[in-house]
């Protein structure tokens, strides 16, 4: 069985930093575009960031870029999200996300493996 399991989630402060990981059971993901996706209250589901399975091309949401990062390493199949600078716009369930296919896409829609969320909240 396949499974992605976000953790690294929790409550802090306005400028903090936290670091999310997505581990990833039941097949390898070295060949698979990894992201993060969130969805805030009251909000759809919305792109953050997307690495590619070399780990060579990055892009991001305009919203997060020059703040978060992502990375990975293929050996533990294993993908990370680093959040400096955190505000209050950035609460949300953060998701990890894996396509498989040969795209490099920002839709949600391209994206066939999912976890299950991981909450990030940040006080003002």
């Amino acid at each position: 069985q396949v499974q992605l399991v976000e953790s690294g989630g929790g409550l802090v402060q306005a400028g903090a930093s936290l670091r999310l990981s997505c581990v990833a059971s039941g097949r390898t993901f070295s060949s698979a575009t990894m992201a993060w996706f969130r969805q805030r209250p009251g909000k759809e589901r919305e792109f953050v960031g997307f690495i590619n399975r070399r780990g060579d091309s990055r892009s991001y949401a305009d919203s997060v870029k020059g703040r978060f990062t992502i990375s990975r390493d293929n050996a533990k199949n294993t993908w990370y999200l680093q959040m400096n600078s955190l505000n209050a716009e950035d609460t949300a369930v953060y998701y990890c996300a894996a396509d498989t296919s040969t795209t490099i896409s920002r839709r949600k829609e391209t994206y066939d493996y999912w976890g299950q969320g991981t909450q990030v909240t940040v006080s003002s």
